[in-house]
């Protein structure tokens, strides 16, 4: 039986499943008793990423063993508690299949949990660390910084400003994803894309966001504090799920018909 750290087995209710395979619905039902947030898109999305693999009938409907509950607990558990992205724990779950020791990191801030967009293709996302290797690592930049990291000059910035690509804080500074948003306006530029030709993509942006918020929202208003912190931790997840189809969607509809 696989060994999990931080509660174990029994504290998602695996045990109602020792000895024999059941639905993706009970294994829901096990679940929310210590993850009251979880769903089965969820279930399926850490399915996807390898992190759990059921066994499938000859209709093709899942079936899960004990310890495919107790490997989806043990995911649930470090994303709410550490806000670990799935790479590590998926290294984590080996070593453990292994029979070797885990060493877990201190419980996150929920404002750690804002760092942690899983399956975001580029520098850093990845691995779950907060930028890439070129970005700024504050949560707050100033207008020169921005300037000099971007390699942007003052007009071209006030210019993206105008068509509300980059919104400065009243203090007039910047988070630090303006850095990632200006080297990216400023590469869409050197392909004649010009600011007015982005707002409708920062437009869509918006409107996934409020999609997300929407979401979450019942997170935030949850008793428990926990699950109010993890609502972060979901929204950097759903982000990263927005931004993969949005590729996708995009990548479809360049494809010439027929290939």
């Amino acid at each position: 039986m696989l060994r999990t750290p931080s509660g174990g087995a029994g504290s998602s209710g695996a045990a109602g499943a020792e000895g024999r395979l059941v639905s993706i619905g009970t294994v829901l039902n096990l679940l929310r008793e210590e993850f009251p947030e979880v769903t089965i898109s969820k279930i399926r999305f850490l399915e996807s990423e390898g992190l759990v693999e059921p066994r499938r009938t000859p209709s093709g409907y899942r079936k899960f063993s004990t310890q495919d509950v107790e490997r989806l607990g043990y995911v649930l558990r470090m994303q709410r508690d550490h806000y670990l992205p799935l790479k590590v724990i998926r290294e984590q779950l080996d070593a453990l299949a292994r029979g070797e020791r885990v060493q877990l990191p201190a419980p996150a801030q929920p404002r750690d949990a804002l760092d942690l967009v899983e399956g975001l293709d580029g520098p850093g996302a990845a691995d779950g660390s907060p930028t890439g290797p070129e970005g700024p690592t504050a949560t707050r930049i100033g207008r020169e910084e921005l300037l000099a990291t971007a390699g942007v000059t003052e007009d071209e910035l006030a210019e993206w400003e105008s068509y509300g690509l980059l919104v400065p804080h009243p203090d007039g500074g910047f988070d630090a994803d303006a850095a990632t948003v200006a080297r990216l306006v400023a590469d869409l530029g050197g392909f004649g894309l010009e600011p007015r030709h982005l707002r409708a993509i920062k437009a869509a942006a918006d409107r996934e966001a409020g999609l997300i918020e929407q979401v979450i929202a019942p997170l935030r208003r949850h008793r428990n504090p926990q699950t109010r912190a993890h609502a972060e931790a979901t929204a950097r997840e759903l982000a990263g799920l927005s931004v993969r189809l949005h590729a996708a969607l995009v990548r479809a509809a360049l494809r010439p018909h027929g290939q």
